[in-house]
């Protein structure tokens, strides 16, 4: 037949108000008292029926006893998330002494049992519970202990451990290996219950990887193809297999849309030739909300394919959590109508909502793309079944649900019991499925994963998670105290609830994104994965306009013209010269304090609540011209498109911080306490005239997070930016004039090396803020120190040779992602990058391996292009002194990787590095570039990795990765570091969040974004008033008797 391919890319707003989408809803699915009463009593029948059921397995049971709000359930879940992966016996240990002493196993004060004796509960019970009395460390040095690990050894405390996880394991999965899982599913299979299989996995970090999960699907559908051969039905009742796009592609964001369509689809492509040829179905897995448009292009990329005409078995999954979920609903069944196809669509609650909670944060979205509220989620799955039941003819609906009063109330939607099915979870669900098979006779799926125990971690979690909650209906119908009647209550009711009077149906307890500070409002960021915004950026980073005329120094908020002497700005991408900055002599550098001077006067005496408004306003002009950062970031600092976000975020968040530190901390005497008869204070006032002079890695943030912080303060400033980068501290101060400061309070002055020293050695400056090499502070501090007058202070940040820990307890994965991040993230040109990991010696290879794969997926290249990683270093020097340093450490240890240096690009590229070093005493200076160095350490040695990492005399940023809190509480007091991260990358402070700043070769503190920070800035003043110096103590003597 003819294909119409011009059917419409998905479009929906990506996160409506929560509000608006519930009246919708509430309107659109109203059930009149008959259809309400039918749903109710169909419901009571199910939740009586499983009330009185007896649990062949006693999941339930166990979910229940050990939920995640006990200490018990998380101890369980880290235990289940890490140790069957750990290799080494003496970690396995550690990690399960730790976690088994955090819990009562087996409370002997209880006075009777309030679960059934099932054998799943029995049996983990007893393996964790005995476990746990042996090891717990609350109990030592008692001879007890000492004779039950003598009489019983250590191996048999974690045997049985890992034997609870495999029971546990073994629960969820259905099979290690799919010829497994098809044996295990066959008695159910008679029963009259369909299989669909999934491939456990994470998503692919590296092409292995991708090829890998290739194979594995391949492999499944064959044999799952040829065993149901012989089985006499059709679709939709044959077997089928879910595939995850994420883990076919290392790369699948929407910024690589390209890549993606060109690569990938074809794969997909061949996946559903081979289902179609078996006649079973293939669906099309649901990921985060940021790929939700990149999958349905995919997905509507397959399905327009012509030899899948006659095929109805190519599905989609689609989570109502998802706001956009009935727009997406809508736009598959028009898909589908439009090809004259018809498609199966399993409708799920969705199973990554904590994520998107935090990633929606983390990024300062306008909104969450999902619901807060798990009523409205429950809402949106019924508004959604009802536009899947009715498009029936075209669309297959797959309802997977463990709710029974959600699969009540869809019987009653449907109208008849035909045309679709129900899905439950291996190892959950039963007997409600149970139930709905002998009562209505509704075909039902079940979604069985299969994989190995290394596979299943994840998705075990995962499934804990969800089942232990407090809002999932699993969790509780099996608590005893929760009512019949409070399980009836239906989502028209919770929601209707919510949304009462000025009720706005969200969670009042999660904070949207740009209000998730309770005192000031958090930074606006973009959202890539929606299309409009990524062209948008596309085309705003493409159009840059150079300066059409030399820059200059600006003084009294006027550009001053009186210098001569030019230098370049070179785009370090191109190498090419895209215009040029008049450098600041002394006289002009003289002018801009003397302007300084004659602003204090004023600015020092504005109320902290005034200047503050100031700064205020200022943030919010950062981020209406956060377009045209782009293009500047990308062209004279060489920041790619997610640097150039960061960039204006935190300046915008040092703006608003310092403007909220500035009104708390200067808005008047703080009184102390003291005697009667006098009062007493303390108070801080602004210094004079501050120099801050800023690096050209940060050029936006650090610039203004160091003028804004002397401003809050009441200093005035005269800044000079790393000679690199100019243009963009030159159009930051130009807006400081439209956020209305008076002319004279930052002044800029432009050069190299020569004018920043005219401007530290100048009489009149009272302090020194610096962000640059460890060398250029030491020499401003000899310079300040060698001045005759007041001893004027120094703020600086330096560089570190910042390391990582990783132990064997630690997700592979999840190392990957924040060694690639950490390290070559901004070329790995950041103060706080990494540049030492270790590595535990029993994981190393294939830590290792994940990482160079996971860095030979980063595109390297053009900064401008929305698609690139990783772009150039800043000039010809760094890249000749990075140059010099990899040649230094092929001899000192051994290349591992080097990536490939794009063609056809003239600019300062560095290709990413990976050394292996025996020790870390070859290094003593910092490479400030995309080189990574790697030591092994074996798992007694975490005191000597300590030593080694401060004996380098730095201490920036620091990382451990393991799942055994001991580590992360052993190395705190240990490490001497400012910063330390936990199991998440080193990079990226958040200005108010994690302040920033280090000691020793690394900065002399305060921590910037911190609340100490302005407190530099200033000069303290205490002051004591004796009120009763008048001849008496009115007040006291006044005092009722």
């Amino acid at each position: 037949m003819a294909r119409d391919s011009a059917y419409p890319p998905f479009e929906a707003d990506y996160a409506p108000d929560d509000r608006e989408l519930i009246l919708k809803m509430l309107d659109e699915n109203r059930h009149d008292p008959d259809m309400a009463k039918r749903i109710r009593d169909r419901a009571t029948r199910f939740i009586d029926g499983m009330k009185n059921t007896k649990h062949t397995t006693g999941l339930e049971e166990f979910m229940q006893e050990y939920s995640l709000s006990t200490k018990e359930g998380l101890a369980l879940m880290v235990l289940a998330e890490a140790l069957l992966r750990v290799p080494d016996a003496k970690t396995q240990d550690r990690l399960i002494e730790e976690k088994l002493s955090a819990g009562d196993w087996d409370d002997e004060d209880e006075e009777e049992d309030d679960h059934d004796d099932s054998w799943l509960l029995m049996a983990a019970s007893w393996g964790i519970g005995m476990s746990a009395n042996i090891v717990r460390p609350r109990e030592k040095p008692g001879a007890v202990l000492h004779g039950m690990v003598k009489r019983l050894g250590v191996p048999v405390i974690r045997q049985g451990t890992r034997q609870a996880m495999h029971y546990l394991g073994r629960h969820f999965v259905l099979g290690q290996t799919i010829k497994e899982a098809l044996k295990r599913a066959e008695k159910q299979r008679r029963e009259g219950f369909w299989f669909s299989f999934d491939m456990l996995g994470e998503g692919a970090r590296t092409q292995k990887d991708a090829e890998r999960y290739l194979e594995s699907y391949s492999n499944a559908l064959d044999a799952i193809g040829e065993q149901s051969k012989s089985f006499d039905s059709e679709l939709p009742s044959r077997p089928g297999l879910s595939v995850k796009l994420s883990a076919l592609h290392p790369r699948y964001e929407a910024r690589n849309r390209d890549e993606v369509m060109r690569d990938l689809v074809p794969k997909v492509i061949e996946l559903a030739k081979r289902a179609k040829e078996y006649q079973l179905n293939l669906t099309i897995d649901a990921e985060e909300a940021d790929r939700l448009e990149l999958s349905l292009d995919v997905f509507r990329a397959v399905a327009e394919d012509p030899g899948f005409d006659d095929w109805m078995g190519l599905g989609l999954a689609v989570q109502a959590y998802q706001k956009r979920a009935p727009e997406v609903v809508d736009w598959v069944a028009g898909l589908a109508k439009a090809l004259d196809r018809k498609f199966m669509v399993r409708l799920v609650k969705g199973a990554y909502w904590d994520t998107e909670i935090k990633r929606a944060q983390e990024r300062g979205l306008e909104d969450f793309p999902v619901f807060t509220r798990k009523a409205a989620t429950d809402l949106c799955y019924l508004d959604c079944a009802r536009r899947l039941l009715d498009a029936r003819p075209h669309i297959f609906p797959q309802f997977a649900t463990h709710n029974a009063v959600t699969l009540a109330a869809i019987f009653e939607i449907a109208g008849d019991k035909k045309g679709y099915e129900f899905q439950r979870l291996h190892g959950m669900g039963e007997s409600l499925y149970d139930l709905e098979i002998k009562l209505e006779g509704v075909p039902a799926r079940i979604y069985a994963p299969v994989g190995g125990y290394k596979d299943l971690l994840a998705y075990l979690v995962r499934r804990m998670l969800e089942n232990t909650a407090n809002s999932s209906f699993v969790s509780q119908i099996a608590d005893p105290h929760i009512t019949r009647e409070a399980l009836l209550v239906s989502p028209q009711e919770h929601v209707a609830a919510t949304i009462a009077g000025a009720g706005d149906g969200r969670h009042p307890l999660i904070r949207r994104p740009l209000n998730l500070y309770s005192d000031r409002q958090n930074s606006a960021g973009m959202e890539f994965g929606h299309k409009p915004v990524l062209d948008h950026v596309a085309k705003v980073t493409a159009d840059f306009t150079p300066p059409s005329q030399p820059i200059a120094a600006i003084i009294n908020g006027r550009q001053e013209r009186g210098d001569d002497k030019t230098a370049p700005l070179v785009n370090p991408t191109t190498g090419e010269e895209f215009g040029s900055m008049l450098i600041s002599s002394p006289e002009t550098v003289d002018k801009a304090v003397k302007a300084a001077r004659a602003a204090f006067q004023t600015w020092g005496r504005t109320e902290a609540e005034d200047r503050a408004l100031y700064l205020n306003r200022y943030a919010d002009i950062l981020e209406q011209n956060m377009d045209r950062f782009f293009s500047l970031c990308a062209v004279e600092a060489g920041k790619t498109i997610d640097d150039a976000v960061a960039e204006v975020r935190e300046a915008a968040d040092f703006c608003r911080y310092y403007a909220l530190q500035a009104e708390k901390q200067m808005g008047g005497r703080i009184e102390l306490e003291g005697p009667t008869g006098q009062r007493d204070g303390w108070q801080l006032e602004p210094r004079g005239i501050f120099a801050c002079i800023s690096p050209w890695n940060f050029p936006l943030a650090i610039f203004v997070g160091q003028v804004t912080a002397a401003l809050a303060a009441g200093n005035t400033v005269v800044a000079k930016p790393a000679e690199q980068t100019p243009y963009i501290a030159h159009v930051a101060v130009e807006l400081m004039k439209q956020a209305g400061f008076p002319d004279g309070v930052c002044n800029l002055v432009l050069g190299e090396g020569e004018t920043g020293k005219a401007l530290v050695e100048h009489e009149d400056i009272n302090g020194v803020c610096f962000t640059g090499s460890t060398a250029t502070a030491r020499a401003i501090n000899r310079a300040l120190a060698a001045k005759d007058g007041p001893i004027i202070p120094l703020i600086a940040e330096t560089g570190g040779i910042n390391a990582l820990v990783v132990d064997s307890t630690a997700l592979p994965e999840q190392v990957a992602d924040d060694v690639v991040t950490s390290a070559f993230q901004s070329s790995g040109q950041r103060c706080s990058a990494l540049r030492i990991l270790y590595l535990q010696d029993d994981v190393a290879d294939g830590m290792l391996e994940m990482i160079i794969g996971a860095a030979e997926a980063r595109r390297f290249g053009d900064p401008a292009d929305p698609k690139t990683d990783i772009g150039p270093v800043i000039d010809q020097e760094a890249l000749d002194n990075l140059q010099a340093h990899a040649e230094k450490m092929e001899k000192q240890g051994r290349l591992v990787w080097k990536g490939k240096t794009p063609a056809g690009l003239n600019g300062t590229f560095m290709a990413p590095h990976i050394f292996e070093l025996d020790a870390l005493d070859g290094l003593k200076t910092e490479a400030f570039g995309p080189i990574l160095h790697v030591v092994r350490w074996k798992n007694d040695q975490l005191d000597k990795v300590l030593d080694a990492v401060n004996a380098t005399g730095y201490g920036l940023t620091f990382g451990i990765h393991s799942r055994i809190d001991g580590i992360a509480d052993y190395v705190l007091p240990r490490v001497k570091a400012g910063n330390i991260y936990v199991n998440r990358n080193i990079i990226g402070a958040i200005v108010g969040v994690q302040p920033f700043g280090g000691a020793g070769l690394s900065g002399t503190g305060p921590k910037a974004g911190g609340p100490n920070y302005l407190q530099r800035f200033c000069e303290e003043k205490a002051v004591s008033v004796n009120t009763a110096a008048a001849g008496g103590n009115a007040s006291l003597i006044a005092l009722a008797n």
